[in-house]
């Protein structure tokens, strides 16, 4: 998915697409290219009036599993194509892009305080501080309302509070409470601090320090109950946060939803491994290596945003930002696409980690009946969703307790982007997933099957289908 790049596209040379094939930058473009990055520029800032071109790399469709994956590329293997930017809901994929980039600097600023430090004794009960009960006993942190109420920010600043209605997972209820002023200033420190980092990030953001006031504003105002605005956004902050707390994987997702349907989505996965057999390591073995093989600046271990617009036919991953460095798109966009496998017996299939909302024992025996043969990866979040977008599994499936109802910014961004990658998402009666009636995804039939081809999905309903009637759920 091409993503607009005001200032750099007015200046660049386009490059002409014939017969479906980029014409090569001559040496003269070459080096008014690398002439131009050389120069002191600011970050370019996100305005809807200065956009001109959009850019996009061209990337293989397959991508690398090596364990580093080169960020900067030799400017004579860089191929660019200019295209109109007038593609519905581009701008507004544009700037959630950038708020997801955001979000995820902000989540690891945060786990590295919660987690890491205080794990190797350098911190000494920080995480009591940052950590706190939800009424249902689910953590939430500094990192969810932090998130939450900069991407609201950031939101607002781009297309006017008037013009942005958001669903929201987190309240402002614990903070208002008397005994939640430390977090409270703690989150107002952590936004008022990425505010001050979005011009790198290439967004505006509100001018001058924010108070409490202006900060519980901001999270109060992702309230919407989804159903009364035709067009709204849905966001999980930071989602699978018992995941984040313990260092392991979490995903920060934003989608648009107009009419029931999902028009875009950005998934966020900081804690992504680019090696592909890394996903089933313990989250301590990343740690662990990272200190003893510090990655460079120019290498690409761990990490993504994935996004994708709904009827593109295209999704795409780009690198998170690394520190100190402003954001130039393309910023190293590649295309992502579900697996080809569709033999059961070499098929990865992915299922939440708790127990709690998902029946591992339906989902073994329905493994077993349709031929899978290796051992479920269970992920933490819509980490499972980017999994499957990026070719790593072939399948995720979720069979809900009875009486659990799932939320729709807990599938929206994932479901989007699978698609456009290729892949198919269900409900266990092969309907597509309804965002249309409010928080919740009602009339979900028994479960949600996301598989990266319809022969694998089919399968799946059918066994569903022959099981269900002995299951307990």
């Amino acid at each position: 998915m091409p993503i607009s790049c005001p200032r750099i596209g007015g200046n660049l040379p386009q490059v002409v697409l014939r017969q479906g094939r980029c014409v090569q930058f001559s040496s003269n473009h070459v080096a008014g290219f690398i002439s131009f990055f050389s120069q002191s520029h600011s970050p370019p800032v996100y305005s809807p009036k200065n956009r001109s071109h959009v850019l996009k790399i061209a990337s293989p469709s397959n991508f690398s599993t090596s364990p580093s994956h080169p960020l900067m590329e030799d400017p004579e293997r860089l191929s660019l194509s200019s295209e109109a930017g007038g593609e519905r809901y581009s701008r507004e994929l544009d700037v959630a892009v950038r708020a997801v980039q955001i979000a995820c600097w902000i989540c690891q600023k945060v786990q590295d305080t919660l987690v890491f430090k205080t794990n190797d004794g350098n911190s000494s009960g920080s995480n009591d501080k940052q950590v706190h009960s939800k009424d249902d006993n689910s953590p939430v942190t500094i990192a969810d309302w932090s998130v939450q109420a900069t991407i609201s920010l950031l939101l607002s600043e781009s297309f006017g509070t008037s013009n942005v209605s958001i669903v929201a997972e987190e309240d402002v209820h614990a903070l208002s409470k008397a005994d939640g002023a430390g977090l409270l200033k703690a989150v107002v420190e952590t936004v008022n601090e990425a505010l001050s980092e979005a011009p790198r990030f290439g967004l505006m953001s509100p001018q001058g320090n924010l108070g409490p006031k202006e900060v519980l504003e901001a999270i109060g105002r992702c309230n919407s109950a989804g159903r009364l605005n035709r067009k709204f956004w849905a966001l999980d902050p930071v989602d699978g946060t018992l995941g984040f707390v313990r260092g392991d994987q979490y995903a920060v997702a934003l989608s648009l939803i107009e009419d029931g349907k999902v028009v875009l989505g950005v998934l966020g996965c900081p804690n992504y491994p680019m090696k592909k057999e890394w996903l089933n390591y313990h989250h301590r073995y990343h740690r662990i290596i990272t200190k003893l093989t510090p990655p460079a600046s120019e290498s690409w271990d761990r990490g993504c945003i994935l996004y994708a617009r709904e009827g593109s036919g295209e999704a795409w991953m780009q690198p998170l930002l690394h520190k100190n460095k402003s954001l130039e798109w393309p910023n190293a966009a590649v295309p992502v696409r579900v697996s080809s496998i569709d033999n059961p017996a070499l098929a990865t299939f992915c299922e939440p980690v708790e127990k709690a909302n998902s029946s591992h024992s339906f989902t073994a025996g329905l493994a077993h009946s349709v031929g899978l043969r290796k051992q479920p990866l269970r992920v933490y979040s819509m980490v499972k969703y980017a999994a499957i977008a990026r070719g790593d599994a072939e399948i995720f499936m979720k069979f809900a307790r009875a009486g659990y109802k799932e939320k729709i910014w807990d599938h929206a961004a994932g479901v989007v982007i699978v698609q456009e990658a290729g892949g198919v998402v269900t409900d266990a009666r092969g309907r597509p997933l309804d965002f249309s009636k409010g928080i919740y995804l009602e009339g979900l039939d028994r479960g949600i099957i996301a598989c990266s081809g319809a022969k694998l999905h089919e399968r799946i309903m059918k066994s569903v289908d022959a099981s269900w009637n002995s299951s307990c759920l």
